[in-house]
């Protein structure tokens, strides 16, 4: 926090938050030009130089949006160093999940089906099944259709069809011995 914070300056910041609740743009003003130094302050500490505008600016969206959560009786200060802090981290954890993406030129190929002892069992499961249910799974799992789409091609109602599914679901982990 900056050192010019005082306890008069702390009871301006809760009036202006509190006009700024009613709709007073000039208390708005006033308020982020007051908490701006204390703010970037704050953010120095846990952000590096290059990310420090950007976080600044996405702490500053955040306090708009959360605006009326402010209760006028309580400290301005730990709301906003709380929500700072909450913004700061979510940032960081974006900028992480974004920087451990390995962008290539080329697509990698399609997996080639495994060959091995599931897929005899599934191919054993699956003809066991009566060829309603076979149909079934084809529809809704393989092609991935609707249950109404899946009813279109089966001639039937979509609720004729969850029942086929669910049964044709329930015959194949049988089957499958699950």
């Amino acid at each position: 926090m900056d050192e010019r914070d005082t306890p008069e300056r702390a009871l301006r910041r809760m009036q202006w938050m509190e006009q700024v609740q009613r709709g007073d743009d000039d208390a708005y003003r006033a308020l982020l030009d007051d908490i701006a130094p204390s703010l970037a302050a704050f953010l120095r500490s846990r952000a590096p130089a290059a990310d420090l505008e950007d976080v600044y600016q996405e702490v500053l969206l955040a306090v708009h949006r959360v605006r009326h959560t402010y209760d006028p009786r309580r400290p301005f200060e730990p709301w906003l160093f709380a929500i700072a802090r909450f913004v700061a981290v979510s940032y960081f954890r974006r900028q992480t999940r974004v920087r451990r993406e390995v962008l290539v030129d080329v697509a990698p190929e399609v997996a080639v089906g495994d060959d091995g002892p599931g897929r005899h069992q599934i191919a054993e499961a699956l003809r066991g099944l009566s060829p309603t249910e076979r149909e079934a799974i084809r529809l809704l799992q393989v092609e991935g259709l609707s249950f109404e789409q899946a009813a279109a091609r089966m001639g039937t109602t979509p609720g004729a069809a969850k029942v086929r599914g669910h049964r044709a679901y329930k015959a194949f982990r049988r089957l499958l011995g699950a």
